[in-house]
């Protein structure tokens, strides 16, 4: 399911098969921001953003280790940025950055996710901030 999540709705844009993975009222821990996000729909625009921002964009899972109801991936994201990113216009650079998301399940769906990626390096790497 969560391999499904990075190639399929992140790596190709499946955002239809969305409500599959997640429950509709999943709850999202993201480290870049203070207050957890609610619902599918939140999830579905994330990925959005990203198939929008780098529509060439690859999501290759490099751990994934699960236990209980409890899995653990960490990812990259490697893409050219061609589209507008929260509020930056497009840049044409290429990116190479990492994540790590614990997801927690039920029922076989996704109840619950805390996420943190470089979102440091992905501003170096866009030329925002400098290195």
């Amino acid at each position: 399911m969560v391999r499904r999540l990075f190639d399929g709705v992140f790596g190709a844009g499946e955002v239809a098969v969305v409500e599959e993975i997640f429950t509709l009222e999943v709850l999202g821990h993201d480290a870049t921001r203070r207050e957890p996000v609610r619902g599918v729909e939140n999830v579905r625009q994330v990925a959005l953003l990203f198939r929008t921002a780098f529509p060439d964009a690859r999501f290759p899972v490099e751990d994934l280790v699960a236990e209980r109801d409890r899995v653990v991936a960490h990812w990259r994201l490697e893409g050219t940025h061609r589209g507008a990113f929260m509020g930056i216009e497009p840049t044409g650079r290429r990116v190479d950055v990492a994540g790590t998301v614990i997801y927690r399940l039920v029922d076989r769906r996704i109840a619950e996710y805390w996420g943190n990626f470089d979102a440091l390096g992905l501003m170096q790497q866009l030329g925002i901030l400098p290195r």
